[in-house]
């Protein structure tokens, strides 16, 4: 289960925050680490003192420049955020999350990124809308500023504990979907289809989008659709757009 849990962090600034999310990684038994256009060199002399042993899983990082290519292929993407949003996005604690992990990864072909934003300024509205819910440490609201590192560690430690807690469970974990659920990336060439639809037929207004597309994401992610169901919404889009054509 471990295996398939990917730490992403996105535009980091400093390399030793990313040394500090490698042993937080290692400690907890994870191991995939992809970096989203790092705003520093991802592998210095600090990285390696801060990792303290830990610094394999920087050099086996994959370096990307956007959040598609990063959590394309997972099925479950969930960005921490830190403060509410304009529109509320499903939020869950570190322990609800590591609760929910097994269910999420009892397919083998199942994936899940956790996803991480700058030190400064956290994760942008648009990247937190590409992700299916949202984490919350719930800190002391007096001071609740964390380290990228530490905030990594929290979360991480509830997925081991999820781990572990599988390991000692009597009953079988909860059985997967009939269907596998659509990744990431076949997601977001559905929205694409979705918008580009809504515009051709005169639902949409790219000029005046009143949060159109944001609701949806959020309704569809929410929904967590198989890839057959996303296919059938995609063939609909289709004959809509080949009707709309047949019209003008």
């Amino acid at each position: 289960m471990l295996e398939r849990i990917r730490i992403v962090l996105i535009g980091t600034s400093h390399p030793g925050n990313i040394g500090g999310t490698a042993r937080a990684m290692h400690n907890m038994g994870l191991s995939d680490l992809a970096l989203v256009a790092p705003r520093c060199e991802p592998l210095t002399a600090d990285t390696v003192s801060r990792a303290s042993g830990a610094d394999h899983i920087v050099h086996g990082a994959h370096t990307v420049e956007t959040l598609e290519q990063a959590v394309g292929d997972c099925t479950l993407a969930v960005g921490a955020s830190a403060r509410s949003r304009t529109l509320p996005w499903p939020m869950i604690t570190p322990r609800a999350l590591g609760e929910q992990l097994p269910a999420e990864l009892a397919s083998p072909a199942a994936r899940v990124a956790l996803v991480f934003g700058r030190e400064d300024s956290g994760l942008t509205n648009a990247e937190l809308q590409r992700c299916h819910a949202h984490v919350h440490i719930p800190t002391n609201p007096d001071f609740s500023s964390l380290n990228l590192a530490a905030a990594v560690q929290v979360v991480a430690y509830e997925c081991r504990q999820a781990w572990l807690g599988q390991q000692v469970a009597s009953g079988p974990a909860e059985m997967p979907a009939a269907e596998p659920l659509a990744s990431h990336r076949e997601l977001e060439h559905y929205f694409a289809h979705l918008e580009r639809t809504l515009v051709a037929i005169g639902f949409h207004d790219p000029a005046t989008p009143r949060q159109l597309m944001a609701r949806l994401r959020r309704f569809t992610l929410r929904a967590r659709p198989e890839r057959m169901e996303l296919n059938i919404l995609r063939g609909i889009l289709t004959a809509t757009e080949q009707q709309a054509e047949r019209h003008k």
